[in-house]
């Protein structure tokens, strides 16, 4: 349906690219919506978000409220006389008299199936639930935090190996599908919108950095979980000598050890160079790390440099003191 006016609301890459795939297709972005630029980087820069920088590309008017709440927003957006509100990640909370100014309301691409994992971390709370499907959600948006009708649902398994940053590349390719399906048949799928199971809904509260402390009682298997959902936003960490050391690639192994949770059991060298630590059960085998202040690096490279922070017998902390 590319004769609508669509105002498009988003902030992040993820949200961009389906922004992307409204211009592909040729749909009528009258203007875009997204967060006021942040301060960010070690120089504390003030940086445009992704949708933003794909805006200006094409010349589309970017609007950056701190908030919708405010009268002024409200009547901003309402001269833009756009038919259709399309969110993707935008960020901040839609009123209802946001929701009701567009003739064909607004509607949300939501990374899970719902009514599972609404919240702001969907994908991250996928992973570490050790979820095996998870898809994205086309939905009518309504006051609620993702609670409105749905509109459409493409699935997609998770697989043993992906972690965020995989797993959004897979949710994005499928959202930017499903939302140009959705609109090439929304007079159809708005009449025949379903009703969300309420009781079945579980919340994706955005993760703390606390969270990604690993406790080495738990499973290897859970271990590797909380690993794969922190890729690229929060990544799991303990600590070794005193030092807070980021654990960014490894994988789950089913071998046992006596020793005490935490502990460096081995340092398998040659071309899959790994760092065995025992865990609660099992035995995680870590390939990928970063150091404080460092880029990350294998244990290959680690054990070749003779770094002497890996040391058989060692043990990791949840604390810095050693």
């Amino acid at each position: 349906m590319p004769s609508l006016g669509i105002v498009f609301a988003g902030t992040p890459a993820f949200a961009a690219k389906h922004l992307q795939a409204l211009l592909d297709a040729g749909h009528n972005i009258v203007a875009v919506y997204t967060q006021p630029d942040r301060a960010a980087g070690r120089g504390k820069n003030l940086q445009a978000s992704p949708v933003k920088q794909l805006a200006l590309v094409h010349n589309i008017p970017v609007l950056q409220p701190e908030n919708l709440k405010i009268t002024q927003a409200q009547q901003e957006l309402a001269s833009l006389g756009a038919d259709l509100m399309v969110v993707v990640a935008y960020g901040l909370l839609l009123p209802q008299a946001v929701l009701d100014i567009p003739p064909r309301g607004c509607i949300n691409v939501h990374a899970s199936v719902l009514p599972r994992w609404r919240g702001a971390a969907p994908i991250e709370r996928a992973l570490l639930a050790g979820d095996t499907e998870t898809g994205v959600t086309i939905m009518q948006m309504d006051a609620g935090l993702d609670t409105g009708n749905m509109l459409h649902i493409v699935k997609t398994p998770i697989s043993a190996t992906d972690d965020r940053e995989t797993l959004e590349n897979k949710l994005a390719e499928i959202g930017c599908r499903g939302l140009l399906h959705t609109l090439k048949n929304l007079d159809t799928l708005q009449s025949n919108a379903q009703h969300q199971n309420h009781h079945e809904s579980t919340y994706a509260k955005k993760l703390e950095k606390a969270e990604a402390l690993i406790d080495w009682n738990a499973s290897s298997t859970q271990i590797d979980l909380l690993v794969r959902a922190g890729i690229g936003r929060n990544p799991a960490y303990s600590f070794l000598n005193g030092q807070r050391i980021r654990v960014l690639k490894a994988r789950p192994t089913r071998a046992e050890s006596a020793l005490p949770p935490g502990t460096v059991v081995k340092l398998a060298t040659g071309n899959h160079a790994s760092m065995h630590v025992s865990c609660g059960s099992g035995i995680l085998e870590v390939e990928l790390l970063q150091l404080p202040g460092k880029n990350p690096v294998s244990v290959k490279d680690l054990l070749n440099a003779n770094n002497p922070v890996l040391i058989e017998g060692a043990v990791f902390n949840q604390h810095e003191s050693t």
